[in-house]
């Protein structure tokens, strides 16, 4: 639900929480949220006929997720996604499941173009992990340059008004009538002016990676 702090100081922050609200539901449709030790063994006894060793030995190490972990993130995606892959119409089906009271069609596509790091039409299990390790245990750092990633839209370097109008716009359909207050019709532009302006330093039209990660971490 927006805030009115949101409203006034916290842009950045909404485009990250939903990333990450999002990924958390994108986990839970895949049954994948309960990493607990009671279920742990359980799982992995499930899943060592499936997982594939030398590429979770590597993922282990390129990751921040432990081998018991990968174990059931490659089984319950190899269960979901017997392809091995996940296509666009897959992610805009899924969260259209979590938020039926709005569109989220838009920003489906906006984050599946993040996850697909290789642009090559579908989002691997490698994909999706690198992704998620970074989401949900990356530094700081690591979780602005992938948000960045994501309001880049035409991956140029830079976040021109226009991307990150699309990107407030997609968030407020996908939010639909789960907003509190109710948002103005201008709200996105005014949300994007704010934006520039505090992340625009030397005002050139453009917000660079350099000036988003300062203006976010301040």
């Amino acid at each position: 639900m927006l805030t009115l702090e949101w409203e006034s100081e916290g842009l950045q922050t909404v485009g990250i929480v939903v990333i990450i609200f999002a990924s958390l539901k994108l986990l839970h449709l895949l049954g994948l949220i309960d990493f607990s030790e009671d279920t742990v063994e359980d799982e992995m006894e499930m899943a060592t006929i499936r997982h594939r060793p030398e590429a979770l030995e590597l993922l282990e190490a390129q990751s921040k997720f432990t081998k018991k972990e990968l174990q059931i993130l490659y089984r319950g995606f190899k269960n979901e996604c017997p392809s091995g892959v996940v296509n666009e119409e897959t992610f805009k089906e899924i969260y259209s499941q979590f938020f039926p009271q709005g569109d989220s069609t838009t920003y489906a596509h906006f984050l599946f173009n993040a996850f697909d790091t290789d642009h090559n039409g579908s989002v691997s299990f490698e994909d999706f992990v690198m992704g998620l390790s970074i989401l949900l245990r990356g530094t700081v750092q690591e979780k602005l340059n992938w948000a960045f990633n994501l309001y880049d839209i035409n991956k140029d370097g830079y976040i021109t008004k226009e991307e990150m109008l699309d990107i407030m716009k997609a968030i407020y359909d996908m939010m639909g009538k789960c907003t509190y207050p109710v948002l103005k019709e201008d709200a996105p532009r005014q949300h994007v002016e704010t934006f520039f302006q505090k992340m625009d330093k030397n005002k050139d039209g453009v917000v660079t990676i350099d000036e988003f990660i300062e203006s976010c971490q301040k």
